[in-house]
């Protein structure tokens, strides 16, 4: 393949992700992305009875059962020439460490808002991770169709909560029972809602010379006619119009309206991503930026799946190529361990189901099966020693001690655990004096997942307890003084899955007198993946 064939498949790529506070509706949007992208036949899944009801993107048991996303799925289709790939990932805060690393892969995103409940406290937080990482987002208000807040209102407190500049890149006509359609505003065209159900067809418009276009009259009541060219006169008044540059450096968010369950105004979303979100962008590491145009492959591991198909105990290790054209039975070094290893086996998603990559280039998300070589931050590279940066790990904020009834089941209780620690699922710490193992999430909910995982797919009916500890901080410091310091707190120190030293606290007052007492040690609340598996 010539380098400008190259350039050109790199170009039409939208490597993107979907965040949402829990219930804004982000399930039934993947869904229905992917239904207009070609890749599902049938949407409406969430709302269905039976095997329908499973997501396409909620794979995993427990996320079927409770009809929430628990981790991270990936998702590739093409629209309009481009090759999208999309990471959905949990809405839940119990499992925003997921959505945290999820959302290093990726060069832009979509929020979605609620039209009733507006900026809700995960929104913020996934927010201000896009923000530390200048990823440019777009912007879908869902669930018009139903009583919903003043889209003025809606825009105003985006712009004064997240410090953004919004532009509505369409405008709602009415909301709930009298919720009409969305004017295009960008391209001065007319969308009708059609409340026929999950198959109804989306037209493509009614193309319009402007709002005073007098066809207008002939699809819209005259009130709401009145109304929407009075709001589209005042909203373009108010709004800076839409700058391609500054929607691309995280300074503008372009605004869409519409109803994901009844497929109004996803298109448009989609059309938008096409024409408005960035291609691959450069990816940073330790050495160097890297430009997604390189001639040679390299990539990162940004998350771990244990045992997608439950039958082979396989380990999914999901890489986001940064840079090169990867090909089927490509040899690449993986820089931790200083081994190479050929890739013949790995695949390219649509949630569950599998397909072997015979090729992939920067931007695309390949999942490679294997036996826990391959862990999150790790680097893989054609040629060059690279590390890529800034896939984080974060201390935990509640732990409680695993514990088994049969204690000749240990070593598979540890295997399990090793497995979820390899996933980024759950931090598993081994006290330095003691034999059991603490685990440590970030919300209580995991621990329910965590159990359920373990006996479903390890057989094991595990139990968390109190551990009589609050916090978690990596320790790093001289080696002279680590030595002293491990063995005067020897009771209060495990290690990590990746051997790191950690200090457990009782409390905030055994964590600050600590600290004083080593002013020469750092306690760390975040640790980089790839650092901790150096």
């Amino acid at each position: 393949m010539s380098k400008d064939e190259q350039i050109k498949e790199v170009m039409r790529r939208r490597t993107f992700a979907i965040i949402a506070h829990p219930d804004a509706g982000k399930t039934t949007l993947t869904e229905k992305l992917l239904l207009f992208g070609g890749a599902i036949l049938l949407a409406g899944a969430v709302k269905a009875r039976g095997d329908a009801r499973r997501a396409r993107s909620d794979w995993m048991k427990v996320e079927r059962e409770r009809g929430i996303s628990v981790s991270a799925s990936v998702m590739s289709f093409e629209f309009d020439s481009k090759a999208f790939n999309l990471l959905d990932t949990p809405g839940h805060e119990d499992f925003s460490e997921d959505t945290y690393r999820t959302l290093t892969a990726v060069d832009s995103a979509v929020m979605v808002i609620d039209g009733a409940k507006g900026i809700e406290t995960q929104t913020r937080k996934l927010f201000e991770v896009c923000r530390m990482r200048d990823i440019p987002i777009i912007t879908f208000i869902n669930k018009m169709d139903r009583e919903a807040r003043d889209p003025f209102d809606l825009m105003d407190e985006i712009e004064k909560t997240l410090a953004l500049d919004v532009t509505p890149a369409s405008w709602p006509i009415g909301s709930g029972r009298d919720f009409l359609g969305c004017y295009d505003v960008i391209r001065d065209r007319l969308f009708l809602m059609n409340r026929k159900g999950f198959a109804a067809k989306v037209d493509e418009g009614i193309k319009c010379s402007g709002l005073d276009d007098p066809q207008l009259a002939e699809h819209l009541p005259e009130e709401a006619l009145a109304k929407l060219r009075e709001d589209v006169q005042m909203v373009r008044a108010l709004c800076k119009p839409f700058d391609k540059d500054a929607y691309r450096e995280g300074h503008m968010t372009p605004v869409f309206f519409g109803s994901a369950v009844n497929n109004f105004g996803v298109r448009e979303l989609l059309q938008g991503l096409a024409d408005f979100a960035p291609s691959p962008r450069p990816q940073p590491a330790a050495e160097r930026i890297v430009k997604p145009e390189e001639e040679k492959v390299t990539g990162f591991v940004f998350k771990v799946q244990a045992n997608m198909d439950p039958n082979h105990r396989d380990r999914i290790a999901f890489v986001r190529l940064c840079s090169g054209h990867f090909k089927r039975g490509m040899k690449l070094k993986h820089i931790r361990s200083e081994k190479t290893m050929a890739v013949n086996n790995a695949v390219l998603f649509l949630a569950r189901e599998r397909e072997l990559a015979e090729d992939a280039y920067a931007g695309d998300i390949m999942g490679i099966p294997n036996h826990g070589t391959l862990r999150i931050g790790d680097t893989l590279s054609e040629t060059e020693i690279l590390r890529y940066v800034g896939v984080p790990s974060f201390a935990p904020e509640v732990l409680q001690r695993v514990h088994l009834d049969d204690p000749m089941k240990i070593k598979h209780l540890r295997k399990a655990l090793e497995h979820f620690a390899e996933e980024g699922a759950s931090q598993v710490f081994k006290p330095l004096s003691g034999s059991d193992w603490i685990v440590g999430v970030v919300g209580p909910l995991q621990f329910e997942v965590l159990s359920a995982r373990i006996e479903a797919e390890y057989g094991l009916p595990a139990k968390f307890e109190g551990a009589g500890v609050e916090y978690a901080r990596w320790v790093e410091g001289d080696a002279v003084k680590m030595k002293a310091f491990t063995e005067k707190y020897r009771m209060s120190l495990a290690e990590d899955h990746d051997g790191a030293l950690v200090f457990l606290a009782r409390n905030a007052w055994h964590l600050d007198r600590t600290r004083e007492e080593n002013p020469d040690l750092v306690f760390s609340k975040t640790r980089e993946m790839n650092k901790a598996a150096a």
